[in-house]
């Protein structure tokens, strides 16, 4: 199999996933600046400026993170990200996934998803997803996507709190039923 790819150029229907690149600061922090996105996410306050940095600088030396383009409008609408790439255990997880209130709803996130899918399963049997314990939101959406809640939980750190995460898993096999659930 292939070496993995971590900031690839993929291109659908109604979105767009390029590289981050330091220029994309404004144009991020202005889709990731409405505190009803982080809502549920165990970083609540990354729609503040100084908390969003952090997000920001971690994202570009992840050399993983992917802004999301919607296509129709060229306007920077959130990101995503590869992390965590292991061939020996051929997986690698996506997550930091956030979008602008305005793309929520599936069709965006879904064509997100199944992009970095079909590009990640051309080189891993599995894909995992992070996602904080009480983020109901995420957990349907991964879903949605024929994701399933697995028995793992992981504990992050991020700015000095510990946070915990439960695991969510896709495998290869059951990609075509994710494809088709995220084409909507």
């Amino acid at each position: 199999m292939k070496t993995l790819d971590l900031q690839p150029h993929l291109v659908g229907e109604l979105v767009e996933l390029r590289p981050i690149a330091p220029s994309d600061w404004e144009a991020l922090y202005q889709a990731a600046s409405d505190p009803k996105v982080w809502e549920q996410h165990p970083v609540s306050d990354r729609y503040r400026e100084d908390v969003f940095r952090g997000f920001f600088a971690d994202a570009i030396a992840s050399k993983g993170a992917l802004v999301a383009i919607d296509r129709r409008t060229g306007t920077i609408i959130g990101s995503s990200r590869y992390d965590g790439y292991d061939p020996e255990r051929s997986e690698v997880e996506i997550g930091w996934t956030f979008l602008a209130r305005a793309y929520w709803g599936g069709r965006y996130n879904g064509e997100m998803k199944r992009l970095m899918l079909e590009h990640a399963f051309g080189s891993v049997e599995r894909v995992l997803f992070l996602v904080g314990d009480d983020n109901v939101r995420s957990k349907k959406a991964l879903e949605k996507i024929g994701a399933h809640q697995t028995d793992r939980h992981k504990a992050m750190t991020v700015g000095g709190k510990v946070y915990d995460h439960v695991v969510f898993e896709i495998a290869r096999a059951a990609s075509q039923n994710g494809a088709d659930a995220a084409r909507g």
